[in-house]
């Protein structure tokens, strides 16, 4: 069995790599963001160049010079892209660093609180991890290092080959028809805008980087807008109260979950989408979709204590119960609801957190998550 100073010299040694990657990366990054400022510059001084060409160059100056600016765009834009996806591998290097962290001080914890917990021992008083335990630990950061790579290689990877394809055929363009080849460079530049999105969008799914410099509410708004935007549905977001900074492991967990209950609502193309926030000892949230029910005409009877003969007031009075029927037929098949399966996997992550959840049967998530006091800059809580 794994005792947990084991497990935690397991973590230190993935520490210790990553660290290595790291210092790999930002090396890397340097060299990138060297050659892309010099390739730009390079570049924008070629197509001064050929838009000030004389009126009496010549057809081979004006090729030379539309070969030198098509080359020279295709390698900015190359090293933009690489540069933006090292800065990507960065910021997800450094995230799992930091959950490496979190968990080496879970571990020290766990070996200070196993007295009083009668976790298992093996006699030396070490605490002793049950295998299960180690191995999900372990095969997490697997996990997390494997979904990394496959989505780096079916998203950015993809597009950048992409885009070495369409630079060649700009190259190949330029020597026979340089009109057309700048049709292709603008298109190679289109690409690479693409991809660069692509890539940020990529990044902010895997860990929002506004998250850990703004914190919960500002990476939210942009959720929301971003994923309203995506689906082409209004997304209404409001806070209440001061927001402030949370736990790191709250904040993400917070956020993921409303998140995904955002794509799982848009997913089931509603007219609106809501989330709120309230700020105050606990931190309420409230996520909501809307779709108008279907109209149910209205009902032709006369009103309730007309003067007609009993049976004809019997026959009106069942016709307006089965008109409300409808009508509370249609208001319930309005309502979105989340997936079953869905809403038990964010309850248990919630559980994890310590945060209350709670499904409305208009459909409603509603959160609500005791937050931790606010220190004053002295280390005291204010009263």
């Amino acid at each position: 069995m794994t005792t947990a100073p084991e497990l935690a010299s397991q973590f230190a040694a993935e520490a210790t790599q990553l660290d290595e990657e790291l210092a790999e990366i930002d090396m890397l990054v340097s060299q990138a963001s060297t050659e892309a400022t010099r390739h730009e510059a390079r570049r924008v001084t070629a197509a001064e160049r050929l838009a000030g060409a004389a009126d009496g160059a010549t057809a081979k100056e004006i090729h030379d010079l539309a070969t030198q600016v098509t080359l020279l765009t295709r390698r900015a834009a190359l090293m933009e892209a690489q540069l933006e996806i090292l800065q990507g591998k960065r910021r997800s290097a450094a995230r799992l660093r930091e959950v490496i962290d979190a968990h080496v001080a879970a571990l020290e914890a766990l070996t200070g609180e196993s007295s009083a917990d009668g976790a298992a021992s093996d006699g030396t008083g070490e605490t002793v991890i049950p295998p299960a335990i180690s191995r999900i630990v372990l095969s997490a950061q697997e996990d997390l290092r494997r979904e990394i790579a496959r989505a780096m290689h079916d998203g950015p990877a993809q597009s950048l080959t992409n885009i070495v394809l369409q630079a060649e055929i700009a190259e190949r363009l330029v020597r026979k028809d340089p009109e057309l080849a700048a049709a292709e460079v603008r298109q190679l530049v289109a690409m690479v805008q693409h991809t660069l999105e692509a890539t940020k969008a990529f990044i902010f799914n895997i860990r929002p980087m506004v998250l850990d410099d703004l914190g919960l509410m500002p990476t939210l708004r942009r959720a929301a807008r971003d994923r309203g935007r995506g689906a082409g549905i209004p997304v209404d977001f409001s806070s209440a109260g001061v927001d402030r900074r949370l736990p790191v492991e709250l904040e993400s967990g917070i956020f993921r979950i409303v998140d995904e209950t955002l794509v799982a609502y848009l997913a089931a193309k509603p007219e609106r989408v809501s989330v709120e926030l309230d700020w105050g000892d606990a931190l309420a949230v409230a996520i909501r979709a809307t779709q108008t029910p279907v109209a149910v005409p209205a009902l032709d009877a006369p009103e309730r204590g007309a003067d007609m003969p009993p049976a004809l007031a019997a026959m009106m009075d069942e016709r307006r119960e089965a008109h409300q029927e409808r009508v509370e037929a249609a208001r319930r098949a309005a309502i979105v609801k989340l997936p079953g399966r869905l809403v038990r996997e964010l309850q248990n992550r919630a559980a994890t957190l310590s945060i209350a959840t709670e499904i409305s049967n208009e459909g409603e998530l509603r959160l609500r998550a005791d937050l931790p006091p606010v220190v004053a800059p002295n280390g005291a809580t204010p009263a």
